[in-house]
């Protein structure tokens, strides 16, 4: 992952852990739903682990938590 993308991966990390705990999903239902490990999911919502997801990973949590993708990559440009 690049230094200069590292702000917009946290907003987004943040966003998947906001709309999953909307639609009250743990992180191990979600990993399910999406075919990754609770771990892993984990360290895409930490705010302190950087972890980069393919366009793929996040079109699947965006059908898994029924929410457009445009919605968690939608940046506050004063945060990055």
């Amino acid at each position: 992952m690049k230094e200069m993308h590292k702000g917009r991966y946290l907003q987004m990390g943040l966003k998947i852990a906001y709309y999953r705990k909307l639609r009250g999903l743990t992180q191990e239902q979600l990993a399910e739903r999406v075919g990754r490990t609770p771990a892993f999911i984990g360290h895409v919502e930490a705010p302190n682990i950087q972890k980069a997801i393919s366009m793929d990973t996040l079109f699947d949590i965006a059908d898994a938590l029924n929410v457009p993708a445009f919605k968690f990559i939608q940046f506050d440009l004063d945060e990055l």
